[in-house]
């Protein structure tokens, strides 16, 4: 059985895939399979939703197929990420509005 990921190695293998993105991500089970993760780039622009994860998943690889049961993703420009937040007031943490 392999080892499970951590949130800090998920975050490692889009960063350097997609340097200059922002991301958090979030065990959401606490069992080390199931994540939510939250990034923003530049590089989203002009691309699909699907395009945009497309990008994400490519960063991750092999840790999609072994290690990680399931991924949220949630993938914003700077641009639209701005939006979100002035229209909703998005906790980018929690990303609920306050």
């Amino acid at each position: 059985m392999p080892v499970p990921i951590t949130a800090e190695e998920i975050h490692s293998l889009i960063t350097q895939a997609i340097p200059d993105a922002r991301v958090q991500v979030r065990d959401t089970t606490g069992g080390g399979d199931h994540y939510e993760a939250f990034v923003v780039s530049p590089s989203f622009s002009g691309k699909t939703k699907v395009n945009r994860h497309r990008m994400v998943y490519g960063a991750l690889q092999d840790a999609m197929v072994q290690r990680i049961h399931a991924l949220a993703l949630t993938t914003l420009t700077p641009e639209e990420l701005q939006q979100e937040q002035s229209a909703n007031v998005v906790n980018i943490q929690t990303r609920k509005p306050r």
